[in-house]
């Protein structure tokens, strides 16, 4: 019999397949069961088949997504880290209608809708807005909100919400109509950056993140080496950004976790450290050569 001092602890990607997107819906279908007793999905169901084939170039008007570090399984990811995020903060005391929840799932996943060409924008790729893109984001949700009938007053914050998924906005300086708008708004944020980081192939997709940038002429970084040097530095930021514009929201997941797994952890934060400490010995060890160090599947 295997012994606990020997037995694997599961990690984040232990828990869900990530990859596939009906695993990750089924999963926050199931963590809305936990937080309501029957709810309605109908419409999270409904804006993912959307947003599935939004980026699978199936959506009347728009192109397939051309992004590969923005793309379908980062949307997935957010939307199941802030399905996480709000559940673990109502254990820790916090009130959401249901309504609100499915609001806030929602802008998780449709966050960076913003990255997706219409038709008839055939030059270059999506990469180009990159700093318009939350505003994009804002504006597709508009029309699409206004589309499907859900422009009444407790789908009314989106854009309230969404803007917190923009690095450049300091929170402090928003006005928010109400705390609990305020709080999804700090979530949305959480979820982005926390969903992005642990993701297991973070490092690998940062190759793909240098040519977006490249596109938008974001003159950061000289090359992608110089990407994952910085990426460390980065990090740092968003350590800050966590805990200080976000007030450490990130810490309700924990509730989550150990109501939903047994785990009283922060796999989140726990896969982030992990991807962050193999880049260092990437860098440390083997920088001449890293991309023979980097070779799982993007």
């Amino acid at each position: 019999m295997e012994s606990m001092a020997g037995k694997r602890q599961k990690t984040l990607s232990d828990l869900i397949d990530m990859n596939n997107p009906e695993s990750v819906l089924k999963e926050v279908t199931y963590i809305m069961g936990m937080i309501f007793r029957e709810p309605s999905c109908q419409v999270i169901e409904q804006t993912f088949a959307d947003t599935v084939r939004l980026f699978n170039g199936e959506y009347q008007g728009y192109r397939h997504c051309t992004t590969p570090y923005h793309d379908l399984k980062h949307a997935t990811d957010s939307m199941l880290a802030m399905a996480r995020l709000i559940h673990g903060a109502i254990l820790a005391g916090h009130s959401f209608t249901e309504p609100q929840v499915s609001l806030g799932i929602m802008c998780a996943l449709m966050h960076d809708n913003g990255y997706i060409q219409k038709e008839e924008d055939t030059e270059g790729t999506g990469a180009k807005y990159t700093g318009y893109d939350t505003i994009r984001s804002i504006e597709f949700m508009k029309a699409y909100l206004a589309d499907h009938g859900l422009m009444e007053e407790q789908f009314a914050s989106y854009a309230d919400i969404l803007i917190c998924s923009s690095l450049e906005i300091k929170v402090a300086e928003l006005s928010f109509p109400s705390v609990t708008v305020e709080l999804l708004c700090k979530l949305l944020g959480t979820a982005d950056l926390m969903g992005q980081m642990a993701d297991r192939i973070y490092l690998e997709k940062l190759a793909h993140l240098y040519k977006e940038f490249q596109e938008a002429e974001v003159a950061v970084y000289s090359d992608e080496l110089d990407l994952l040097r910085k990426t460390k530095d980065f990090y740092k930021k968003v350590k800050k950004r966590l805990r200080g514009d976000f007030d450490g929201v990130c810490d309700k997941v924990q509730y989550h976790f150990r109501e939903r797994w047994g785990i009283d952890k922060n796999l989140y934060i726990e896969a982030i450290e992990s991807n962050i400490g193999y880049l260092n010995y990437i860098l440390e060890k083997h920088e001449s050569n890293y991309h023979t160090h980097l070779r799982r599947a993007t």
